[in-house]
């Protein structure tokens, strides 16, 4: 007997199998077990030590699946870093900064941004990219560019949306044309710090338990420099 199964006829009495692209409802699905196994491939073994064929297996997707998304694996490790980065900075998006002065919700909204930031596999997958600097200096610089700049563009609309909401605070520094270099010289003074220093080995534990003091510090001059005409 022959079935069918919305394809072509097969004989043998087995239903013929579709190959190719999944259909558009289950491609977000596949696209996100890809990314998921290459986050964890890269984390164990690193950029040279991974392997396309491993990473396949682990998502239960072909290499031609694949490789019909990302072209070799440094690009799919360049999507893996930024994918990281997208789901850190959105979920810092979806946050209101709670407080009465313009001070509280900036250190609130530093906080909670450094909080998020150093999480293990954020901070592993930064030195991972560090380590392959040098066998692939391209690819590490286009990576820590694009991972910058969108985390900014998240800052800075935060930022201008703090700024916006305590008027009588109203600070030359962010106003638009201002903004993008205080964002630089926010992101340099208040959240590279600890991110630093997690890189450099120090326990994410006490770095955590830092925070609080560390963002009351920084905001406080970074807002006295603003206030000051010392940010332009």
């Amino acid at each position: 007997m022959v079935t069918m199964t919305g394809g072509k006829k097969r004989s043998g009495g087995s239903p013929a199998v579709r190959t190719g692209r999944p259909p558009r409802e289950f491609a977000g699905e596949v696209d996100q077990r890809i990314l998921d196994a290459a986050r964890r491939v890269f984390l164990e073994r690193g950029l040279a030590g991974a392997s396309i064929d491993e990473i396949a297996a682990i998502a239960r997707a072909g290499k031609p699946t694949i490789y019909a998304r990302y072209s070799d694996k440094e690009a799919l490790f360049a999507a893996v870093v930024m994918h990281n980065v997208a789901i850190t900075m959105e979920r810092f998006e979806s946050v209101v900064p709670a407080g009465t002065t313009i001070e509280e919700r900036l250190a609130n909204a530093a906080a909670t941004l450094l909080h998020r930031a150093l999480v293990s596999d954020t901070i592993n997958m930064m030195r991972m990219g560090i380590s392959e600097a040098r066998r692939f200096p391209e690819l590490a610089s286009s990576v820590r560019r694009m991972a910058r700049e969108r985390g900014e563009d998240t800052i800075r609309r935060v930022l201008g949306g703090v700024a916006q909401s305590d008027k009588r605070d109203a600070l030359p520094a962010f106003r638009p044309e201002q903004l993008v270099a205080t964002t630089h010289l926010f992101v340099d003074l208040v959240v590279t710090p600890l991110v630093l220093r997690a890189l450099f080995g120090e326990k994410r534990k006490s770095l955590q338990a830092e925070i609080g003091p560390h963002v009351a510090r920084s905001v406080a001059f970074f807002l006295a420099a603003c206030r000051n005409g010392g940010v332009n």
